[in-house]
């Protein structure tokens, strides 16, 4: 009998063991996820950063047009430094703040949430010099994609582009203006003087984007090749959303409930489709009793709990999933369509919970606890628990991405080598390399293909390079599993 006892324990340890070995450290990853935003840092860098491998870098930035406009984030694995896809990570930094605030408080990185955002609004505010000007774009597409060199040490034009009341933007102005007036309740109960700052640039900004409609990147045809929009009635409706939030005016609210074109059933949620963020911003409306639950407030609801049923696969037309779990939208870099869903599911999950409710999706009752399950079954996907047993996000778990699409972590470290890498010889040297990077740029995430495979080449920019727009949703998401 003894025996048996022993027999049984030894199982149990050793069960409990694979578990802890298999299970994800959320907070680790929450970790990496915040030091991603400093890799991806312009300009002159602070004494408190901890990724040593960069250097300063753009700090000629706006110099063609008499105005600083150094700062802000790289987006990808390039040197261009892209308003659109930049305000948007913005956002979504911020809402990852707002609702998880508590939680970020408990594992120490609130105070780098909140320097991450800030990274980011002072550019945004720098850009944005006069109420019907904004500066969307620094540095020219084709000559920076022509040229394989480290941030520092650019040698390719700094362009600055810009809309205006005679060249237009709507969506790269109520995106911005969103961007702000988000991280403006962010700040409010710690920078009270720079939260207010914020909100007016951002009331300012929404009034530019409506009284001047247009699409930005016709305005910035150089945007084309990279974040080319597709309509500006999304963001319109997000930065109305998102400044009734942050004032509490009427105005804001009014223009949700006028708005004739509320977006219908949408496919993702991204840098380019903010639709289902507004939806879920007004739902939030509705469950708190703020605004009533008829009309097109009802259909906002309806519409954010129909992509949200989709994704939980409750709905009659469920989002496409790879043979290994992974919820599947575009070919292009998936994870970023991943990242938003869960967020997207993390704050509904939170949304229900306060107020008692469980989701209906065709007549199957979705309980939160059921959507932070789904959660945790993709973000556990990304982090290694997938037919590869490869973690997406760089530095994360010992089996890894070494050779990601990116150019300042696959050149040695200007601290390192301070010779300058020049155009054609970072391609030489460094790009066609077979070799690991050099630099682990931490927090990272890169995307399998549709199949659950991931061939690790520095070549694919498809699936290897990887965003702020990806990452930014994952603090919110780690943290709330955290």
């Amino acid at each position: 009998m003894a025996l048996s006892r022993v027999f049984i324990f030894v199982v149990l340890f050793c069960s409990s063991q694979i578990r802890n070995v298999v299970s994800a450290d959320y907070q680790m990853a929450l970790k990496k996820s915040l030091l991603f935003f400093e890799g991806q840092r312009s300009g002159k860098l602070p004494p408190n950063q901890r990724v040593n491998w960069r250097g300063d870098s753009g700090l000629t930035d706006g110099h063609d047009a008499n105005i600083d406009l150094t700062g802000g984030y790289y987006d990808a694995g390039d040197n261009l430094k892209l308003g659109f896809p930049l305000a948007f990570t913005i956002t979504m930094l911020a809402w990852s703040t707002i609702e998880f605030k508590d939680e970020l408080a408990r594992q120490s990185e609130l105070s780098n949430a909140l320097n991450a955002i800030k990274w980011g609004t002072d550019y945004l505010m720098k850009a944005h010099p006069e109420a019907n000007v904004l500066y969307g774009e620094i540095g020219d597409p084709d000559s920076d994609h022509s040229c394989w060199e480290r941030p520092e040490d650019m040698a390719t034009p700094r362009n600055s582009y810009r809309i205006d009341d005679e060249h237009p933007g709507s969506d790269l102005a109520a995106e911005t203006a969103a961007a702000l007036a988000a991280s403006s309740i962010a700040f409010r109960s710690v920078h009270k003087p720079y939260a207010s700052q914020l909100l007016r640039h951002a009331i300012q900004l929404f009034d530019f984007a409506r009284n001047h409609q247009g699409v930005y990147s016709n305005s910035i045809p150089q945007a084309q090749k990279i974040y080319s929009s597709s309509g500006y009635q999304d963001e319109l409706l997000w930065a109305a959303a998102w400044l009734h939030r942050a004032s509490e005016r009427e105005t804001y609210l009014d223009y949700l409930q006028e708005s004739n074109n509320p977006g219908g059933v949408r496919t993702v949620f991204s840098w380019d489709d903010k639709y289902v963020g507004a939806h879920v911003l007004a739902a939030k409306l509705v469950l708190e009793g703020r605004v009533k639950a008829s009309g097109i407030w009802d259909q906002y609801k309806a519409e954010a709990e129909k992509f949200i049923c989709s994704c939980a696969q409750k709905s009659s037309q469920n989002v496409e999933k790879t043979p290994g779990g992974l919820l599947w939208f575009l070919p292009w870099n998936n994870n970023q369509y991943v990242s938003t869903a869960t967020f997207v599911m993390s704050v509904y999950s939170k949304y229900l919970s306060s107020k008692g409710v469980s989701l209906h999706c065709d007549e199957t009752v979705v309980t939160p606890s059921d959507l932070t399950s789904l959660v945790r079954s993709q973000v556990d996907y990304i982090l290694g628990s997938n037919p590869k047993n490869m973690s997406y996000m760089v530095g994360y778990g010992s089996n890894y991405p070494q050779q990601i699409h990116h150019r300042g972590a696959s050149i040695v470290s200007i601290k390192k080598d301070s010779a300058p890498v020049t155009c054609q010889e970072g391609f030489q040297a460094w790009f066609n390399k077979n070799a690991p990077n050099p630099n682990i740029h931490e927090g990272a995430v890169v995307s399998p293909d549709q199949n659950d495979n991931y061939q690790d080449s520095r070549n694919d920019f498809q699936l290897a390079e990887p965003t702020t727009v990806s990452v930014a949703p994952l603090v919110g998401v780690f943290a709330h599993l955290a």
